[in-house]
């Protein structure tokens, strides 16, 4: 940030008065920038023992898979967030969603709060943000071409709990570039 929102002046990066870490201040009104983290919400659309994965048709990560997922809307509720996000990218939607997973990715700012969902059809294709939607098994997923640790990280514990039964709300974090807690 080098300018202010407010005013346009130049900020300076210092820790502001009653405060206890460095934020971006205007030099000229003194307005306080803060920055929080960004909420990405989304599912895991399970059709029995399948999840649905969408391979990426936009950057990051362009032709990986993942899990529909992306940032919370101003306005939105987490819950309707994460069912807008399941329709943009697999074509279908979503029912029952459930509060699985949520886990602190510190070295982007980012906070992920991942649902487990029902797939209330087959009725899923191809959108501008998803080039092909499919389901899987655990042993089929492609393991390699998964997009974001995180979207490995909740597949992981998602088999897991689906091999016991018990899918009790966990929150993780990942702290450094592919480090899980």
């Amino acid at each position: 940030m080098k300018y202010c929102s407010n005013c346009g002046e130049k900020v300076i990066f210092e820790v502001p008065e009653q405060d206890n870490r460095p934020r971006y201040v205007c030099s000229a009104c003194g307005t306080v920038h803060y920055q929080n983290p960004r909420v990405v919400v989304g599912t895991v659309p399970i059709w029995k023992d399948q999840v649905l994965l969408c391979r990426r048709n936009i950057e990051p990560r362009k032709g990986f898979w993942t899990l529909p997922a992306g940032f919370l809307e101003n306005g939105e509720t987490v819950y309707d967030g994460a069912f807008r996000e399941t329709v943009e990218e697999t074509g279908t939607s979503v029912s029952d969603l459930v509060p699985y997973l949520m886990i602190d990715i510190l070295h982007v700012h980012q906070i992920y709060l991942m649902f487990r969902a029902r797939l209330t059809t087959m009725d899923f294709h191809p959108t501008d943000e998803s080039s092909e939607i499919l389901l899987f098994r655990e042993e089929d997923i492609p393991w390699g071409k998964i997009a974001f640790k995180v979207i490995e990280k909740t597949l992981h514990s998602y088999f897991n709990d689906h091999a016991t039964g018990c899918f009790d709300f966990r929150i993780d974090k990942i702290d450094k570039m592919n480090k899980f807690r």
